[in-house]
């Protein structure tokens, strides 16, 4: 124990001289440090990188302006076949569901009965026709004798009234010929237009009359209608669009996009616009008449009905990616001549592919900001890299 006393006593003054030489090796290290780094500023806040953004600019691109809505397609034509008179039916002279033309033979009705009252309206027009034969010859007879004193007026007058009754029971003979007539013409039942029938409600053997209802329906099949609801906002927005500078107004095609997606391959002809809006929904009611020829389209059918400009006109577009929008509407980041971001309210138009036509709010050549719009704020500065143009189809 003695020994080991004896070696701290002696370690001790050696551990303590390290220890201070040590912390003197650290200060002086300190000390060069901080001296050394004094010579370099500190960069400032300010001097640091500037965010860099990728912008595009806005660009004249040929546009053609359409407008969307959804569309009804509606028969030009639409006809209920009836019966006009009562009988039984004797043919049943279509297909259901086949085409037929304006005066095709579609029912027949039993004839006999109206055949025979056509014969009896005859025979009671030729009855009729020879009692005023006579009674015109015996009033000639006593006209005569008048003027010679041989037969008073008032026969006379008797027989002119005699003359006047044959006459009238010709006429009515006549109109009852002339209904007898209708009613046998009307037990062939005859297409009133051209068109697509549907089924039959009665078949040949039954009874039909006026009251029997609807025997069958025409529909027209080409041209065929498209009607679609537009809004007031929207028909003045469409009518703006189509206004030249110079004046006039840009022709326009009706184009048809159907369920599965596909394009309708015929356009449509603009024709009518209702003259009331509808005080529930503030719309009126469009029309365009529209080809059919193969009967790809059918009445009642849902489209989706695509007003568009004939021929593009240049407008001015954007990304959609530059596109921002907020509690005041939509706005873009411009990079201006400083660098600095710039915010812009814009009026846009229509989609186009990935771009957006913008009706105001900026000018041809402005840099719009379409990445890394998160990082920076209006009247930042920033570095700009102009990023290449896509090609869409227009």
């Amino acid at each position: 124990m003695p020994d080991a006393a004896r070696f701290l006593s002696l370690r001790s003054p050696w551990s303590r001289a390290t220890a201070l030489a040590v912390a003197l090796v650290v200060i002086g290290g300190l000390a060069w440090y901080f001296t050394r780094g004094a010579d370099k500023p500190v960069p400032p806040a300010a001097a640091q990188a500037m965010p860099s953004v990728g912008v595009r600019a806005a660009a004249m691109r040929g546009v053609s302006q359409s407008f969307e809505f959804v569309g009804r397609i509606k028969a030009v034509e639409t006809v209920d076949v009836r019966a006009r008179v009562e009988g039984f039916l004797e043919k049943v002279l279509f297909r259901e569901g086949q085409d037929v033309k304006k005066g095709d033979l579609l029912y027949q009705i039993e004839k006999v009965q109206f055949a025979a009252q056509v014969q009896q309206a005859k025979a009671n027009l030729a009855s009729a026709q020879a009692e005023a034969t006579n009674a015109e010859l015996q009033y000639h007879r006593q006209l005569d004798l008048s003027k010679r004193q041989y037969s008073p007026q008032s026969t006379v007058d008797q027989y002119k009234a005699e003359v006047d009754t044959s006459n009238a029971k010709i006429q009515q003979a006549q109109a009852a010929l002339t209904q007898a007539q209708v009613n046998l013409d009307y037990t062939d039942i005859r297409s009133p237009i051209d068109g697509r029938i549907g089924r039959t409600a009665y078949t040949a053997g039954n009874l039909v009359n006026p009251a029997s209802g609807v025997l069958a329906t025409i529909v027209s099949q080409d041209p065929i209608y498209v009607v679609f609801p537009v809004s007031v906002r929207d028909l003045q927005t469409i009518r703006d669009a189509r206004r030249k500078e110079g004046g006039g107004l840009i022709k326009i095609d009706i184009r048809l996009r159907l369920s599965d997606g596909k394009e309708y391959p015929h356009k449509g002809r603009w024709n009518f616009t209702g003259p009331q809006v509808d005080q529930q929904t503030d719309t009126l009611i469009m029309r365009a008449t529209v080809p059919n020829p193969d009967r790809v389209l059918s009445d009642g059918q849902f489209v989706t009905a695509i007003i568009r400009e004939r021929r593009e006109q240049p407008r001015l577009v954007i990304p959609q990616a530059a596109l921002q929008v907020d509690q005041s509407g939509y706005y873009a980041l411009v990079v201006d001549s400083q660098h600095k971001v710039e915010q812009r309210r814009l009026e846009t138009g229509p989609n186009l592919d990935t771009d957006i036509v913008v009706t105001s709010g900026l000018r041809e050549g402005d840099k719009v900001i379409v990445d890394g719009i998160q990082k920076v704020r209006p009247g930042q500065a920033v570095h700009e890299t102009v990023l290449p143009a896509t090609t869409t189809g227009g």
